[in-house]
């Protein structure tokens, strides 16, 4: 099946594109790169040793997104490109609308007039809002409680619409929970642009330095330890359940809905204390106030699912916490080791060069002088300041390479290296 999946880059799309993938469909990828990087592209295909097609597309863009399939006989889409911050959602509303849902919009008009009729819609538990019980059964009112949520519910009323219009849709609308985790290789996983939104890839970035502490919000919530309560899934078995869905679709369901979660409620502090326990890293944090949006507790019942899907989650927390680990220690650009490989990376992808590890200070990761010298002689830099033979020193805290006095790198992020380098490129 040839699967065009929007929002591909982005941490569960290119894992669910590597299930697809492996299981042998041919896998589009349509993604902006708002908040995900090509890197992660590359590393799909480096994972399961296949090729895939990707097109830097915003969704608004209906003309390119009509250009894409043209280009392409497509037979299903998985749609998970959209703004997900619930905290931003409150503060920034009109823009979640408009991305989230004139985005959409767009996407469904395309698809209509290119004939595709399957699509599994990535929806979200936050459309139950603050439930009256637990755990969430898919016939529970809803009742989001943030501009991100309603979006969902939004969106989930306009693809029952169009089903009633059209009977021969086959929609599968998925509501899960909280993914967590990354690929057991370690080469993609949550990569988010600035100050994580999620709880698991800020704590991990606390894990590694990156950040100072953890700060929690809320610990007066009517839960066993007083912080919020959340069904936590690894991201492989999400993945898993985008397949499920996409083979249910083969036998033309028309539309249906299910809950992906573990049917677990885990709490912050409990989730903090595994990480600590994955990691061997202490994980300092502050209780501040809530945030605008949070609710106390959420955990699904993911019964249907299992009936009618065939699918059940089967890592526990312990697994989504090394893994995450694992991802972050084998690839994060913020640990001593992977520095070079980060740096070498950007320059490669950006520049369609290699730079030497000639002496390099391989103690540290940190490239030498014949580094920086190959960048010159590439002919794609304008100017740069003379280092000498000075002792690179990276500070690994607040992500800084100074080369004697002189500042190179300044809160190093590989997708960002071109804003914060001292060459003009």
């Amino acid at each position: 099946m040839r699967v065009l999946v929007t929002g591909g880059a982005g941490y569960i799309g290119s894992h669910t594109c590597v299930d697809l993938m492996q299981a042998g469909h041919e896998v589009i990828v349509v993604d902006s790169l708002i908040n995900s990087r090509q890197e992660s592209i590359r590393r799909i295909a480096e994972i399961t040793g296949k090729e895939l097609r990707f097109h830097k597309v915003d969704l608004l863009d209906k003309a390119a997104l009509e250009t894409v399939f043209q280009e392409s006989d497509v037979d299903a889409v998985i749609h998970f490109a959209g703004l997900k911050a619930v905290g931003e959602s409150v503060t920034l509303p009109l823009l979640y609308y408009k991305n989230n849902i004139t985005g959409s919009l767009v996407l469904f008009e395309v698809m209509a007039h290119h004939g595709v009729k399957n699509m599994v819609f990535s929806s979200s538990a936050t459309v139950y809002g603050d439930p009256a019980s637990l755990p969430i059964t898919e016939d529970f009112s809803l009742k989001a409680s943030n501009p991100y949520g309603w979006a969902k519910v939004m969106l989930e009323q306009i693809q029952r619409d169009l089903y009633h219009a059209d009977p021969g849709l086959n929609i599968a609308l998925l509501r899960y929970f909280n993914p967590v985790g990354a690929h057991p290789s370690g080469r993609i996983g949550e990569d988010p642009r600035g100050i994580p939104n999620n709880l698991v890839p800020y704590i991990a970035q606390v894990a590694v330095g990156k950040l100072p502490e953890l700060q929690i919000f809320g610990n007066d919530y009517p839960t066993p330890d007083g912080t919020g309560v959340r069904d936590y899934i690894h991201v492989m078995d999400l993945a898993n359940g985008h397949m499920k869905a996409l083979e249910k679709l083969a036998t033309s369901p028309g539309l249906v809905t299910y809950n992906l979660g573990t049917g677990k409620g885990c709490s912050v502090l409990e989730m903090v204390n595994a990480f600590a326990m994955a990691s061997g890293k202490k994980i300092p944090y502050r209780i501040v106030g809530r945030r605008p949006g949070d609710i106390a507790s959420c955990y699904a019942d993911p019964s249907k699912a299992e009936r009618e899907l065939s699918w059940k989650a089967t890592r526990d927390i312990a697994a989504m916490c090394e893994d995450t680990w694992r991802w972050q220690t084998e690839t994060h650009p913020y640990l001593p080791g992977n520095f070079i490989r980060h740096v070498r990376m950007f320059f490669q992808e950006r520049l369609g060069i290699l730079p030497a590890l000639t002496n390099a200070f391989p103690f540290i990761g940190i490239p030498g002088p014949a580094f920086f010298h190959d960048i010159l002689c590439c002919g794609k830099i304008k100017q740069i300041t003379d280092f000498g033979n000075a002792l690179p020193v990276y500070n690994i805290k607040f992500g800084q390479l100074k080369w004697g006095s002189n500042l190179v790198f300044n809160h190093f992020d590989p997708g960002a290296v071109a804003d914060n380098f001292l060459p003009v490129l």
